[in-house]
């Protein structure tokens, strides 16, 4: 009876626990490699072919294709398009949005979200478990934390084109649209979140909190 309640104890531990730490200083993505066991996270490249490009990325430079419904592009780095970040625990985005473009409603079930405003006005929210929104303007240089699981979405807030990096603690932080999910159309889901930004007063006010 002790061997099952640990067994138990172990399996539910490890599904809530964030990635595992890794048992080397380095692990960069071995591209094509094959594997029949996998712990967490992709093969790890030859040591002795490691080198400083393995840990860098201009994959970000360049600002997404916007030309879309939403008006906005994410381009996310994990460790497959960015070797370095094996067995790291880390992974990073780029959100481009236009005037009037939004990135809808979403969570990612295993990681928390920091956001950075590059450039531009951004109006960003999240909703928690009691159903409670909180939504605010971010400008340039601010940072916004998106829990971990929580739904979330950003909506351009200015009038000219926004910029945004994000950074997550997970190597591979999942994607769970509400619209693909339910099969809610796209158009319902940014009118939502247009009412909550029109009916908290001006995206541009000196107030921050809405």
């Amino acid at each position: 009876m002790k061997i099952i309640l640990v067994i138990m104890f172990c399996a539910i531990f490890s599904s809530v626990s964030p990635d595992p730490d890794n048992m080397q200083d380095t692990c960069p993505t071995a591209p094509g490699e094959q594997s029949t066991f996998f712990i967490n996270g992709y093969p790890c490249k030859n040591p002795t072919k490691i080198n400083a490009q393995d840990f860098k990325s201009s994959k970000l430079t360049v600002a997404g294709d916007t030309d879309n419904y939403l008006q906005s592009n994410v381009t996310l780095l994990t460790a497959l398009e960015f070797p370095g970040l094996n067995t790291l625990g880390l992974s990073v985005s780029r959100m481009d949005l236009e005037r009037d473009g939004s990135v809808p409603f979403h969570s990612h079930p295993r990681s928390s979200e920091l956001l950075f405003v590059v450039s531009g006005v951004v109006f960003a929210g999240f909703v928690d478990t009691n159903n409670k929104i909180f939504q605010t303007v971010l400008r340039k240089g601010d940072v916004f934390v998106f829990p971990k699981g929580l739904l979330h979405f950003c909506l351009s807030g200015g009038f000219e084109r926004a910029t945004a990096l994000s950074f997550y603690n997970s190597q591979n932080p999942g994607v769970v649209n509400i619209g693909g999910v339910f099969g809610i159309d796209q158009d319902h889901i940014k009118n939502m979140m247009r009412s909550l930004a029109t009916g908290s007063a001006s995206l541009v006010t000196d107030g921050d909190e809405l």
